[in-house]
């Protein structure tokens, strides 16, 4: 039965993982575009840009959804 604790734990530890693996990448290339801000940045590498980071906010948001799942039901992350 406590079966749904142990996989919670395990789906937030991989999902934070490769939030902030994912994260680290689009601040990285938030500081290059700033860097080269006065270049124009190919259209097809705006939109991947602008997908990684929708995807890094949904993670984000997942995130949250699940440490209340845990606050609820008192499992320590």
């Amino acid at each position: 039965m406590e079966d749904w604790k142990d996989r919670l734990k395990a789906e937030y530890a991989q999902t934070k993982e490769r939030y902030e693996k994912l994260k680290a990448y689009n601040n990285k290339k938030e500081v290059e575009a700033n860097l080269i801000g006065d270049r124009i940045m190919k259209q097809e590498d705006y939109y991947s840009n602008r997908l990684l980071a929708r995807q890094q906010e949904i993670m984000a948001d997942y995130l949250k959804v699940l440490e209340l799942r845990a606050e609820l039901a008192h499992i320590e992350l």
